[in-house]
């Protein structure tokens, strides 16, 4: 990223430092949204938390919505009801059921933030951009680094092996949504309108699983209460008001290699408040899935 310079020859900084503060502020905020998951799911049904994050969200943001910002097209909020099936319903459900059954926080959210990759490989499909040999390698190790990292958990985890493939359709969710925004979606609509209308989208699907999953009344509990306000002020709020700020702002490689910098937070979180083993193998895996995740996001 180019610095320019401003008549008294000072490199202008502040845009830079001001994405900076924006990308490390993603970091933290994104990873309290696996934390906040594991921290729910010990008082309530995982659809119905997921249903109550989502709805809750939409509700706070309506007014804003409403009263501040441009009149939004039809168009465009079809657009985003599409997008908040895929990045947010796809995304939190995915990473949400694993850490239900039982595979280890940090695991998901390693998993689950190999975006840079998933990025890389529909990038073709969906915005005509070929993968060199490069990025083709940087694949292939940010993949072996996963395998290292989840043999490792095999023993330290309780989940059946199909929960580890939820995290992983969850990230190709989130990845087609980034890169449908990335070339369908126009900047005109405020974050705060489109953030409404996927929260509202993810909220639809995910009552109708709550209803099959037992109902869809909240749990009357401050247990409860206080996690969907942590999932709602800090994880949703948060993690995906500053990652589509950054998404604007940045490339969508840049802003999924960002959020890599979120697996290391999980586990260090997870293993403060939920006791949650910290591997060796999970360590290696991860410098591993760095390694190529850098290389394919050069």
């Amino acid at each position: 990223m180019a610095i320019e310079s401003v008549g008294t020859g000072r490199p202008q900084l502040l845009p830079i430092v001001g994405l900076l503060l924006l990308e490390t502020s993603l970091v933290v905020c994104w990873s309290s949204g696996f934390v906040g998951i594991r921290y729910a799911i010990d008082h309530g049904p995982v659809f119905l938390i997921l249903l109550w994050r989502t709805l809750a969200s939409g509700v706070l943001l309506l007014p804003f919505a409403l009263l501040i910002g441009p009149k939004p097209r039809l168009a465009e909020i079809a657009k985003h009801l599409v997008f908040g099936a895929l990045a947010m319903s796809g995304y939190l459900a995915g990473f949400a059921i694993a850490i239900a059954r039982g595979v280890p926080t940090g695991l998901v959210a390693l998993i689950a933030d190999m975006l840079p990759l998933a990025i890389a490989m529909l990038s073709l499909p969906v915005l005509g951009h070929l993968l060199n040999g490069r990025q083709w390698v940087g694949l292939g190790i940010g993949f072996l680094g996963v395998l290292v990292a989840s043999v490792g958990s095999l023993h330290v985890g309780e989940a059946p092996p199909w929960a580890y493939s939820m995290p992983v359709l969850g990230m190709l969710s989130l990845a087609l949504a980034t890169l449908l925004q990335k070339r369908f979606a126009s900047s005109d609509m405020p974050v705060h309108q489109s953030l409404c209308i996927q929260c509202f989208a993810a909220a639809v699907i995910f009552s109708a699983f709550a209803a099959g999953e037992g109902g869809i009344a909240p749990v009357y509990e401050w247990e409860f209460i206080i996690g969907i306000g942590w999932l709602v002020i800090v994880a949703t709020f948060g993690g995906y008001g500053l990652y589509y700020l950054c998404l604007r702002r940045s490339s969508p490689a840049r802003v999924s290699s960002v959020l890599y910098l979120s697996p290391p937070v999980t586990m260090l979180w997870a293993w403060l408040m939920f006791d949650e083993p910290l591997s060796g193998a999970m360590a290696v895996g991860l410098v591993v899935s760095l390694s190529g995740i850098v290389l394919a996001s050069r």
